[in-house]
């Protein structure tokens, strides 16, 4: 009997579908894979759920399997663990059965190019995989905010992004790692992580305290480096009012839709601050002479080598319950770290 897929459409606004149509072929050069997990991307994928997206862009340049623009009817995802069980024309055999990753939707069978399958490395299992596009983009917030030794560094936004993030920087001989968060399990994941301290954004003292952990009064007081991970636009003013002289901020969130209103003319004007757009699709200039994508991808897998955050995954649903896992991080998010879809 020929397999079915069941696929994860975001038909409307706070609407989420699961379809069924009989699964592909492969063609010359590709493989069929049958998905095992998947991850949900919170920070993305809620714009797209509550309908924050920008209108006319596209969905993204460039993934193969995402083409098209940012509009409902909308299949979306790009962490995909699954094993091939079919292979095309001119495909080695060698491919069938291997563990592959691939930055494709939430779906129980799909197609691609053997070039665009990335087989787990030995001994990975498919809930360390899973994590490799937020890992990807950890380890390009590093690149484009440059961590030195000794500095202090402040990040907003303990998402499963911020916590990648902040175990990376905790490897780091920094002289203070500071994070906030809402959710007082992100704050105790982040602590545990390596957080020197992790703070509640909504505590009215909080700028207060977050400068005195950051120098005080001292001579280089304010942070060296601060991360915009949270996907609030306020937390981008926050960011710069505890970010030091001739500091840096990396600016990660995707607003959507969001507004950021910034106070740039008191402790900014004078600052010397540096502001810098960081998203993973592509490599900074900086780094295009001796990195490029596949490098860092072979980074990232070798950080979820040592690293193993499959301890982050919260909650697994069955596919067939995707409406009620956006549903879960819509209106519980307190409760979730990393949400992840199986396929029975």
């Amino acid at each position: 009997m020929r397999n079915m897929r069941q696929s994860v459409w975001f038909t409307g606004v706070g609407e989420v579908t699961v379809k069924h149509a009989a699964a592909p072929e492969p063609g010359a050069g590709q493989v069929l894979v049958k998905t095992l997990l998947s991850a949900i991307s919170p920070g993305t994928e809620m714009l797209l759920y509550r309908g924050q997206m920008p209108a006319g862009m596209a969905v993204d340049e460039t993934i193969t399997a995402l083409a098209g623009m940012l509009k409902y009817p909308l299949k979306y995802g790009y962490a995909a663990v699954g094993q091939v069980i079919a292979v095309g024309p001119a495909v080695d055999v060698a491919w069938r059965d291997r563990l592959v990753f691939a930055f494709n939707p939430h779906e129980s069978h799909f197609v691609a190019d053997t070039a665009h399958c990335l087989p787990l490395p030995d001994g990975m299992t498919p809930e360390t995989a899973v994590f490799l596009p937020n890992m990807e983009t950890a380890v390009s917030f590093l690149m484009d905010g440059r961590p030195m030794i000794g500095e202090q560094v402040a990040v907003f936004g303990q998402g499963i992004v911020g916590l990648l993030t902040t175990m990376l920087l905790a490897k780091l001989p920094l002289s203070n790692l500071v994070t906030a968060d809402r959710y007082p399990l992100r704050r105790q994941w982040s602590c545990q992580l390596g957080a020197s301290v992790s703070l509640d954004p909504t505590d009215t003292e909080i700028l207060s305290a977050m400068t005195g952990l950051l120098q005080g009064r001292r001579p280089y007081a304010g942070a060296d480096l601060s991360y915009e991970l949270s996907g609030n636009p306020q937390a981008l003013d926050m960011a710069v009012s505890v970010t030091g002289y001739n500091g840096r901020i990396v600016i990660g969130s995707w607003y959507g839709q969001k507004r950021a209103n910034l106070n740039l003319g008191g402790h900014f004007y004078r600052s010397q601050m540096q502001l810098i757009s960081s998203q993973v699709s592509r490599i900074a200039p900086m780094w295009n002479g001796r990195w490029t994508k596949s490098r860092r991808l072979q980074l990232a897998w070798a950080m979820l080598s040592q690293h193993h955050p499959e301890a982050l995954i919260t909650h697994r649903l069955p596919v067939s319950q995707a409406a009620q896992a956006y549903q879960l991080l819509d209106r519980s998010p307190d409760q979730a770290v990393q949400v992840v879809l199986t396929y029975p």
